[in-house]
């Protein structure tokens, strides 16, 4: 007879691959009995394949153009200066690193929760909740984060082409000359309705937003470029390296798209060979177009008027060609783009909590999927709520810091991931390989270290509050009614 678990062994006990991809295809079978047995009238036990490439790359290019580069600009120069292109370049090295770790893990366990599903695989169950924390709160954060920004463009628009704004009272995020911001509130409401009617419909309408924000991008570079000037290049790096540093640490939010694409894992079609090519496409994309307007942008205007600028890329559009109608139409677009990028980081975040609550290691109705629409209703109920109060009542610049110290723990956890199932599982199926093997997912964590190392310390305070929190979480809860626990039997592993 087995001997009990001890809480360690426990606390550690890891999900086999096979189990993770048999649970996304409904196809487990077990004679133990489930503690807490799913709710009887959960419909539809797994989500529907209904996303091909172009769609999954359009989610995560989606996710990612928008979160920064329409807004971050204005809190990020005036930390670099017009260096600021190389906090942009630092940030896409090390998005690019842990790119290609996420295409391997991707390709090896299509499943939904992203880096939560794969550290269960290699790291174990108590590693994986703290994964998954720090990925509802970049999720949940970052939408939040982008939506904040939505009424600064809507005044923008209405601004130049109809003459009036919204007042700041209820147009500008809290510490900003706002009180109550709610656009962002209306926008999370919007995305959440669109997210109930089903994610092929959703993909597609992103897919739609994508292409209208990548046309407005390349035009803004194409007209700011008129307005380059040399001479607002110095001094390049006025903060030092230190500032060029700092501000690649607070805009690497801008890549969470890339997580985002993973999270898709269970509603792909061929998602050994769709998953790792939608990643790498998504990078290329956005890295391009980031670097291109950042340039673009800091040539345009003297480094020093970004500071408190708002729907600054517009502004630029205005200064340059002494006319309303670009700066009307890239306001447009940015308001386009970033309801894009909510939707699909909402998107994200409501297959994790998914992801979660099949676990058991969150309550059972977390596993509920519509029977009619495929989606999991109530996930998208309780994540646009959080997000909304989030967007209308916090300041900005807490919720980029802490969205980017989020996303840089997860992605440390997948690139350590994907060098230990090379060790615990290398038989297992891998549609793409990371190259360069150690030394990309090795750099991968270091850069992500050095990125962390660059925040402001009170966003390490709130970080570990959350963490804290998790933790009561885990083990008032989630130890207790792991699926898995009852997958193995009381024993333990």
């Amino acid at each position: 007879m087995a001997s009990k678990a001890t809480l360690g062994q426990q606390v550690l006990r890891r999900k086999p691959v096979s189990v993770l991809i048999e649970e996304s295809s409904g196809d487990l079978h077990t004679d133990t009995p489930l503690d807490p047995p799913l709710d009887a009238d959960a419909a539809a036990p797994h989500l529907r394949r209904s996303i091909g490439l172009l769609q999954l790359s359009a989610i995560g290019i989606g996710a990612t153009v928008g979160t920064g580069i329409f807004f971050v600009l204005n809190t990020a120069v005036p930390v670099a200066g017009p260096a600021v292109v190389v906090s942009f370049v630092l940030a896409a090295i090390t998005a690019g690193l842990t790119a290609l770790c996420y295409a391997e893990l991707a390709s090896a366990i299509p499943v939904s929760g992203s880096s939560y599903s794969y550290a269960y695989a290699t790291l174990g169950e108590i590693v994986a909740f703290g994964v998954g924390a720090c990925l509802l709160l970049e999720y949940g954060v970052s939408a939040s984060a982008v939506s904040v920004g939505w009424g600064q463009y809507l005044n923008e628009f209405f601004s130049d082409a109809f003459g009036f704004t919204l007042p700041d009272a209820i147009a500008q995020p809290p510490g900003d000359g706002g009180y109550v911001n709610v656009p962002a509130m209306v926008l999370v409401l919007l995305c959440c309705l669109l997210l109930m009617r089903g994610a092929k419909e959703s993909a597609r309408a992103n897919a739609t937003m994508v292409g209208i924000k990548l046309c407005v991008l390349v035009l803004f570079v194409a007209i700011a470029l008129t307005g380059f000037h040399s001479g607002n290049l110095r001094p390049f790096a006025p903060m030092g390296f230190a500032g060029i540093s700092n501000a690649a640490s607070s805009i690497f939010f801008s890549y969470i798209g890339l997580d985002a694409v993973s999270t898709a894992g269970e509603e792909v079609k061929d998602p050994h060979r769709t998953l790792p090519r939608a990643i790498i496409i998504a990078l290329v994309v956005v890295t391009v177009l980031y670097i291109g307007v950042a340039i673009a942008a800091v040539g345009a205007q003297k480094w020093t008027l970004f500071e408190g600028q708002q729907a600054g890329l517009a502004q630029i559009l205005r200064d340059v060609t002494g006319q309303t109608w670009p700066s009307i139409m890239f306001a447009l677009g940015a308001i386009v783009s970033i309801f894009s990028v909510t939707l699909v980081v909402i998107y994200g975040q409501t297959r994790i909590l998914y992801t979660m609550g099949r676990d058991g290691v969150l309550p059972p109705r977390f596993a509920q999927v519509s029977p009619r629409t495929g989606t999991p209703i109530w996930n998208t109920a309780v994540v646009s709520t959080g997000v909304a109060l989030l967007a209308g009542f916090v300041p900005l610049d807490v919720l980029a810091d802490l969205t980017s110290l989020g996303t840089l723990v997860a992605f440390s956890v997948v690139s350590i991931g994907v060098m230990i199932l090379r060790r615990t599982n290398p038989d297992l199926e891998r549609g793409f390989k990371v190259p360069g093997y150690p030394v990309t997912p090795v750099l991968s964590v270091a850069f992500c270290v050095y990125l962390i190392k660059g925040l402001h310390p009170l966003t390490f305070a709130m970080f570990a509050a959350w963490l804290a929190g998790a933790a009561w979480v885990y083990f008032t809860y989630s130890l207790k009614h792991s699926r898995l626990r009852a997958l193995e039997g009381p024993s333990g592993p």
